[in-house]
């Protein structure tokens, strides 16, 4: 989609500063610059920091947080000068960003004399209701906004990890395949030919998910069961343990299609639901249990906790050591993270972050379908 696709797209919708910034990131990504989530909210703290009255600011504040390399400036210049109605950097914008955004908040105007709908200063930046949905906490959103939530968790396709196989298989280049090529020689009676290539195979990486149901976690509980419903009818080798005053095992409940039963069902399968929070006990049990002997070896263990723990943070941390010295990667995902200001202060979260390899956020969905990228990427 164009960046020009994406501002008619985004005219006839809700119109607040923040929306308009939103949907600014949104076409940055879509122009190959990779937005994450945590470099979104940056850009608009930024903005909210330096005042929306100066374009120059403005400008500056996006190519200091949303781009990491040179090809990222380059392209962020040219989506700022199309999005705004600006141009390049060190000229005089052609429409200052501080009447951008007022008008955008109001709503639409009557087009000045001489000036008509389709002029680039007069096309307003708007993001889609989906895209605001995507980005708010989920603690905030409302009985609607929660069934449209549960729509977009249907949309999600997470991709499982991948790990090399000992199977070889053809390939255009990679190692030289010698048995192949002297039995293709030995048919043409010795006349040499084309070398045959070869490259060792690849298969998915099991996915191992631990979710907290104690009572701290239990305003996102639904929103992270759902979440681990998507793995588990999906292609992704996946396994889910609750995480309480004790561990239950539900895989199986959550591999039914439709996701409002498989809910129901691990609810009824998990006993502290809301409960106390023994973290480390936990997971000793999964480790000694299940872990050690197989199923967390070699795989991407994501655990969604708070890290708010009854026993000693030093035992915790002993734990999540344990865990990372059999898994592949261990990635830690705490909801709180998302929200502004958070700091790593609580004593089972510094515990364990010196043996975790991501600490993400899992608060929203755009915070879940960067996790899905996570966990793929590992």
């Amino acid at each position: 989609m164009t960046i020009a696709q994406h501002r008619l797209d985004a005219a006839e919708l809700v119109r607040t500063p923040e929306e308009v910034l939103v949907g600014f990131a949104r076409t940055l990504r879509a122009a190959g610059v990779n937005v994450t989530a945590d470099r979104e909210r940056t850009y608009l703290e930024a903005v909210a920091a330096v005042g929306l009255e100066d374009p120059a600011a403005v400008y500056h504040a996006g190519r200091a947080t949303l781009c990491a390399s040179p090809a990222d400036l380059e392209r962020h210049d040219l989506v700022f000068a199309e999005w705004f109605g600006g141009t390049r950097a060190g000229t005089k914008p052609r429409d200052p960003l501080s009447r951008l955004v007022p008008r955008a908040s109001l709503g639409a105007e009557e087009p000045r004399p001489g000036e008509g709908r389709d002029e680039p200063d007069d096309v307003h930046a708007q993001a889609s209701a989906t895209e605001v949905l995507r980005r708010k906490d989920v603690t905030t959103l409302s009985r609607r906004e929660r069934e449209e939530l549960a729509r977009l968790f249907g949309r999600l396709r997470p991709r499982a990890p991948r790990r090399r196989a000992h199977r070889w298989e053809e390939s255009p280049r990679g190692a030289v395949d010698a048995r192949r090529t002297l039995r293709a020689m030995l048919r043409r009676m010795g006349e040499p030919g084309e070398v045959a290539w070869r490259r060792r195979g690849s298969r998915p990486r099991r996915v191992v998910l631990l979710l907290d149901v104690s009572g701290s976690m239990s305003a996102y509980a639904d929103s992270l069961v759902r979440l681990c419903h998507t793995y588990c009818v999906s292609d992704v080798p996946t396994e889910v343990f609750t995480l309480g005053t004790r561990l239950t095992h539900v895989t199986r409940p959550l591999q039914q299609r439709d996701p409002d039963r498989a809910i129901v069902a691990a609810g009824e399968a998990i006993p502290d639901w809301s409960g106390g929070t023994r973290l480390a006990e936990g997971l000793k049990v999964f480790l000694d249990r299940w872990g050690r002997r197989g199923m967390a070896r070699g795989a991407v263990v994501v655990v969604f906790s708070d890290g708010w723990e009854r026993d000693a943070p030093e035992a915790l941390g002993e734990q999540v050591r344990r865990l990372h010295a059999v898994a592949h990667r261990v990635v830690w995902v705490n909801p709180h993270r998302g929200r502004a200001g958070y700091e790593p202060v609580q004593g089972g979260i510094m515990a364990v972050l010196p043996h975790v390899d991501d600490f993400v956020a899992g608060h929203s969905m755009a915070a879940f379908e960067e996790l899905t990228e996570v966990v793929a990427r590992a």
